[in-house]
């Protein structure tokens, strides 16, 4: 099979014909349609995410056909379409997955990180964390549902009933998730890159009460704020944005250093969290309420032979929406 390949961390991925795995007794063989491009997949090719598998196919918003299946798996049929995310493998047996936060298993395994992922033809998964697609999304837009939704989901189920919602960097999870937050009646504060007016038309055209640059303050006090952009720098911007008993949402796995801010904008009972990965029920809820809403995906297509180029524009900030792609046929 054609798969997209890093084989050392900060140099480009490259296009390798190498042999098409079989599925192990849990697993499912799948024929990929579309694969998103996530900003973990930078964190993985740029080396900021420490010990990845490598070689490694990156990856991990994935949507294909499953063209075989172990000898284990009774959950799918062949021919049925499935959805890839990013947590793909955990022990079962350790404490966090025995009282349902196996997001938090120490023995978990990442696809695309540890586990080969989607930036190729074919691919292999573990059936416990593969996913019915809704029939009314393509592949294409199915495909950025499997990570910017489920994270930019558990993100904002960790605001709680917070009204005033802000976000930080305005990309796939963004969109996403803007849409989520006027389903359910409550207020978006779109925060970009200073001078990226296409990014605040773009966050407008998805329900904004409010948008403009991350350097600042919104025109109102927020109740909760989630940063998805990778950038330490905004913990403390946000934290002066919330009022207090307010809380602040770190979306990413990756994020660089947070500088040191004084005490008393965290002070009077504001909160601080990240969020780590996702489990399977976020899955089953996020893939139900998605027609619901109905959200709507905005994407850019790339050949699987572009990743590189697809890569590139996401580290530029050069998107709008997701960038997906389809292998070459």
């Amino acid at each position: 099979m054609q798969a997209m390949v890093l084989e050392t961390p900060r140099k480009k991925i490259q296009m390798r014909c190498i042999p098409r795995t079989q599925p192990g007794p849990d697993q499912l063989l799948i024929k990929v349609a579309a694969c998103a491009v996530c900003r973990t997949d930078l964190h993985v090719v740029d080396g900021e995410l420490p010990h990845p598998k490598l070689p490694v196919i990156p990856g991990h918003e994935i949507v294909g056909r499953v063209i075989a299946r172990g000898t284990d798996v009774r959950d799918f049929a062949v021919g049925e379409r499935v959805g890839i995310p990013w947590l793909g493998w955990t022990c079962g047996r350790c404490s966090y997955c025995l009282d349902g936060r196996e997001n938090l298993c120490p023995n978990a395994k990442f696809t695309g990180y540890q586990i080969d992922g989607g930036y190729a033809e074919y691919t292999v998964a573990d059936a416990r964390y593969c996913f019915r697609i809704p029939d009314r999304y393509s592949d294409p837009e199915a495909a950025p549902l499997l990570c910017a939704g489920l994270i930019g989901y558990r993100a904002l189920k960790m605001t709680g009933n917070a009204v005033r919602v802000g976000i930080y960097g305005f990309g796939a999870a963004a969109h996403i998730s803007a849409q989520i937050l006027h389903y359910q009646g409550r207020k978006l504060f779109a925060f970009t890159r200073p001078g990226d007016a296409a990014a605040q038309e773009f966050a407008n055209k998805m329900g904004a009460a409010w948008a403009g640059s991350s350097d600042t303050m919104p025109p109102e006090e927020l109740d909760a704020a989630i940063i998805f952009a990778p950038v330490g720098a905004l913990v403390p911007v946000a934290l002066r944005a919330i009022c207090p008993g307010g809380i602040v949402v770190c979306g990413g796995i990756h994020m660089s250093d947070i500088p040191a801010f004084p005490y008393d904008i965290l002070w009077r009972e504001k909160r601080l969290v990240s969020v780590a990965n996702l489990t399977r029920q976020d899955a089953e809820e996020f893939l139900k309420l998605a027609p619901q809403v109905p959200i709507h995906v905005t994407t850019e297509s790339f050949p699987l032979s572009e990743a590189n180029t697809a890569l590139t524009r996401l580290r530029e900030g050069k998107l709008t929406g997701a960038a997906v792609l389809i292998p070459d046929r």
